[in-house]
Parts: C-alpha cells; sequence; structure tokens
C-alpha cells in the first residue's frame, strides 16, 4: 500500500505514520505487548503506567515499588520488542505520579502524555531530557492555562495536546449530567476550537484528536478540520496483542450499544464501562466493602468510596468480570473480532487513504 497519501503526525523529530496514538489503558490493559507492536506498525504505542503491578497481591508498604519496577520492567519490555516509537501514559492524579515520570526520563521513552489533571511541573520534572511531553485536556481553555503556565515558568510549551472529548471511555472530563443528558460538547467542536487557539501561539504545536474515532472515516474527519492526528484506544483492545485477559476482549465483542453506559466512578469522575451485574450493583447503590492501604489516587476518599476502583479494575484485566467491569468507548459496541495489530493498522489506513482520496460529496 503507497502510504504517501496519508499524512505523518510530527511530535518534534518523531514522525509517527499512520498518524495515529495508540491511547493508554490501565489497569494493564496497554502494556509492553501491545505498545510495541503497535509502535512497530508505525503508530505510537503507548504503555499505560496506572497499577502496572501486582499490587493487589502486595503489601502496603510495597505499593509504590511494585507499580515503579513493574513500569519500568514494561517499557524495558517493549524497547527489546520494537525499535518504534514508545510512549508512557501518567495519570497526574496518581499518588506516585512524580516517581512514574522519573522512571520514564531514566528509561528514555519517546513521549510522556499526561490525563487526568494538569501537568503544571511536568517540565520541570523532565529537564534535561529529550521526551516529548504531550498533555491530555478536554477543552482549548484547559490548554491555555498549561501552555501559558509552562511558557512562564519553564520557557518550555507542550510538544503536542491531546483533545479527548465525551465519546472515550475509562474515566472522562465532563460532569455526569452532561454526559447522561447529552449536552456534553462535541469532540468536532472542541477540535476545531483548539487547533484556532493553536493557530495564535507562535509555537507549532499538533492537535490529536480522542474519544469515539473507530475507523479511517473518523480520522480522515479529524484531519480535515485541522488536527494532526488521532488517539484510539478501544479498537486496540481487540487485538491478538493487547495485554488484557481474553474474557475482558470477549465483554466488547459480545457488547450491545445499549451496553455501554456512564457510572459515576468512586475517584468522582464519571466514567463509561460495559454494563454487568457488578456495574448493575454499583448503580443501584451498593457498597462493596474493601481496605485501602494504598491510596493510589489523589481524588479518591477511601471513607466514602462505595468500591475501590483499582482493585475492580485489576480484576477486570484478569477477566474476573463477575466483581469488576471493564472500560470502553462509546463505540466498543461495534468490535466484532479480534484481529491483529498489523491487521487492524492496515485497515485503519486503507479506510483512511480512501477517505482522503475520494471525499463524500457535500
Amino acid at each position: 500500500m503507497a502510504e504517501k497519501s496519508i499524512p505523518t503526525l510530527k511530535i518534534g523529530d518523531l514522525e509517527i505514520c499512520p498518524p495515529i496514538i495508540q491511547g493508554g489503558m490501565g489497569v494493564r490493559v496497554s502494556g509492553s505487548r501491545l505498545a510495541s507492536a503497535v509502535a512497530n506498525e508505525g503508530c505510537a504505542g503507548v504503555i499505560a503506567s496506572v497499577g502496572l503491578g501486582a499490587f493487589e497481591d502486595s503489601k502496603a508498604s510495597e505499593f509504590v515499588e511494585v507499580n515503579n519496577s513493574a513500569l519500568r520492567s514494561e517499557i524495558r519490555k517493549a524497547r527489546s520488542l520494537s525499535k518504534g516509537i514508545i510512549g508512557v501514559n501518567v495519570m497526574v492524579v496518581l499518588s506516585n505520579y512524580e516517581e512514574l515520570v522519573r522512571i520514564c526520563v531514566e528509561e528514555k521513552v519517546d513521549m510522556i502524555i499526561c490525563g487526568s489533571g494538569l501537568p503544571m511541573d511536568l517540565p520541570k520534572q523532565t529537564a534535561g531530557s529529550n521526551i516529548k511531553l504531550v498533555p491530555i485536556v478536554s477543552s482549548a481553555r484547559a490548554f491555555n492555562i498549561i501552555y501559558r503556565k509552562w511558557k512562564q515558568n519553564y520557557n518550555r510549551v507542550p510538544d503536542a495536546v491531546i483533545l479527548e472529548g465525551p465519546m472515550a471511555g475509562g474515566h472522562l472530563g465532563f460532569s455526569y449530567d452532561e454526559l447522561i443528558n447529552g449536552t456534553a460538547r462535541k469532540l468536532e467542536d472542541l477540535v476545531k476550537e483548539l487547533v484556532d487557539y493553536v493557530a495564535t501561539v507562535e509555537e507549532t504545536i499538533p492537535v490529536i484528536a480522542a474519544g469515539g474515532i473507530f475507523d479511517g472515516n473518523d480520522i480522515a474527519r479529524f484531519l480535515k478540520i485541522g488536527a494532526s492526528g488521532v488517539q484510539m484506544a478501544t479498537r486496540f483492545v481487540c487485538t491478538t496483542e493487547c495485554d488484557v485477559s481474553e474474557d475482558f476482549k470477549q465483554a466488547y465483542i459480545h457488547a450491545t450499544e445499549n451496553d455501554i453506559a456512564i457510572i459515576n466512578s468512586p475517584v468522582g469522575l464519571p466514567g463509561r464501562v460495559i454494563r454487568n451485574a457488578f456495574t448493575e450493583r454499583a448503580m443501584n447503590g451498593e457498597t462493596i466493602p474493601f481496605k485501602c492501604p494504598h491510596h493510589c489516587l489523589r481524588s479518591c476518599n477511601p471513607r466514602t468510596a462505595p468500591y475501590c476502583i483499582a482493585r475492580v479494575l485489576a480484576d477486570a484485566s484478569k477477566g474476573n468480570l463477575f466483581r469488576s467491569f471493564a472500560f470502553a468507548g462509546s463505540n466498543a459496541y461495534r468490535c466484532t473480532e479480534i484481529v491483529s495489530v498489523k491487521t487492524l493498522v492496515d485497515q485503519l489506513s486503507e479506510e483512511l487513504e480512501n477517505a482522503l482520496s475520494h471525499p463524500p460529496e457535500e
């Protein structure tokens, strides 16, 4: 396939073609196996740093070290399996956020992607490295805050920015009511606003669209409105190389559109999940008792949380869905088969090329 007609996403000296960043999915959904397979196809592979270690089987005092060691190990595994672009997603809300960033610097990853909070001091924490810094935001306003603070305090600006809209999976930067009522602003509008803002600054900062992007036609649509690339997560769950259990993948395959639901997460944010017996219990207000020796998320109050989100997601990664749930994007129900990463990227590339070469008539 001739790839000359497919644009390259350039982030500093990194070149990503097709212009796809694989979204970081925790806990243990996107590890070294998935990230390296994605990187081998020219895209950017991303390891999600949250909960990588077997913390549920360790002592409370070992929580941080178990996860830190697991991240270092996963980065090295990914490097051994690919010469492509490997990034790490580090959530700002994590209690060991600073240590995870330090490990990324020590292991010389290609990019750090930060969401779930504003990474105000990330340039300081990565000083002296060539790592590309990519915040995830849900509005141009949030990016403006990061841009101005970084430039003022560190004479540095983000190398790219990911705008994650309301159709993404996992925890979302929109209110529960906005998501339930359908009043959250559309990703297209949010991306256009951010593209317009970025055009006013003196630096070149690629805008990357994320949330609900499913096929090559979707990618083309966002490229045409000014995005330089996209981030996709849900599609990569249903690949043979995805690090999560087969039962987790099958939850996607068997889901219907009505199974995609919004819940209130214990961390104070809404989340998009695949509905099952456990989510029904949670949505009905049932409390699932737990002990919290870790306090892994700064925004979580163990005294009032109805269940432990870290434990739930760890169980989900192992396929124990009778006591957990799978996070998923709005289009998860459209996944119908498990394919290799190569097959998926080839399909997306062909769809993208066709969409760019033969745009639909207005």
